[in-house]
């Protein structure tokens, strides 16, 4: 492996934490949330969004508009089952998901959840890490490369790890401030 294939690797990692960050309900309104929701739209599962316009209006609300009224009722199924913890209102002509304030406790909740993402992504790193000097080391040893140039690698392998660690921190400190602010 290549420092170049290692350092793609720890981006998709941290942006696999992004993606799951942008998905955690933060008392916010936000339409990643309706991501996975899949709606039965002529025997076929369909993505939310390629049925129906999702809008934010207000800070604690979304409103789903189908495009075609005949499916408000699956979508509105959908989203139950899909279990993103909020309960959706139906008028007939458009679907509204009211965000509740969160309490303190569900914030600290929330931060707990965050933090176990964002510690699986450090452990995520770190085992990119590991195969990376496994694959120094075993170069070392079949004599590809010399001990001086397999010590320059292993420490740019440590240092794009320690970057990527404090990339991991920063993200989820800014993610922490937006939950406990809100």
């Amino acid at each position: 492996m290549s420092l170049e294939v290692m350092n793609e690797k720890m981006e998709k990692a941290i942006e696999n934490l992004q993606d799951n960050y942008q998905e955690v309900r933060a008392g916010r309104a936000n339409p990643a949330i309706l991501n996975k929701v899949q709606v039965e739209y002529y025997g076929v599962p369909t993505p939310i969004n390629q049925v129906a316009s999702i809008s934010v209006p207000e800070a604690r609300l979304i409103v789903i508009q189908p495009w075609d009224k005949s499916i408000i009722s699956q979508i509105e199924k959908a989203i139950e089952i899909a279990d993103v913890g909020i309960h959706p209102v139906n008028d007939g002509q458009v679907i509204r998901l009211a965000f509740p304030e969160l309490t303190e406790e569900r914030r600290k909740e929330i931060v707990k959840d965050i933090k176990k993402m964002s510690e699986d992504a450090k452990i995520a790193i770190r085992n990119i890490r590991r195969d990376e000097m496994d694959e120094a080391k075993s170069r070392l040893k079949n004599s590809e490369i010399s001990e001086d140039e397999e010590r320059d690698l292993e420490d740019k392998i440590q240092k794009a790890t320690d970057a990527n660690v404090a990339k991991i921190d920063e993200i989820f400190a800014k993610k922490e401030t937006e939950i406990m602010s809100v």
